[in-house]
């Protein structure tokens, strides 16, 4: 994404605290689950937690292609993107905070508790200036 891109998409990114990502399972199919974004300073990444036996994990270790859509009221942002799986312990202790200790209680030294990062690569936003405006 130019720099321009990643700014605005940054820009909409900033309030939103979930986001919808969709992966693909063996058979193609695709799945989308929501999921608590961990990172609000976007800078081209996005960061989750996961379990490490989850069907996610187990989808985008498969084919790391994915999609992250976010939005509410009058901005949307869909970003297309490679995951990984990560396992770097203190940036999982960076990123730790209540809302993912209510999902995961065992804490960040949880061998269980991965982190997936998103690159992304493209993306695509509708902004609109006011409510009730229709969408540029």
């Amino acid at each position: 994404m130019t720099d321009d891109s990643t700014r605005k998409v940054a820009e909409l990114l900033s309030d939103q605290r979930l986001a919808m990502l969709t992966t693909h399972a063996a058979d193609g199919t695709l799945t989308s689950r929501p999921m608590a974004l961990q990172e609000v300073e976007f800078d081209g990444d996005l960061w989750f937690f996961a379990a490490r036996d989850s069907r996610k994990v187990t989808h985008l270790t498969a084919d790391p292609q994915v999609n992250v859509a976010a939005g509410s009221g009058g901005s949307w942002i869909s970003l297309t993107g490679r995951a990984a799986v990560v396992t770097d312990e203190a940036k999982k202790k960076e990123l730790w905070n209540s809302g993912v200790a209510a999902w995961f209680p065992d804490g960040p030294d949880d061998d269980e508790i991965v982190l997936i990062k998103v690159e992304g690569d493209s993306a695509e936003y509708w902004d609109t200036p006011a409510a009730g405006s229709p969408p540029r």
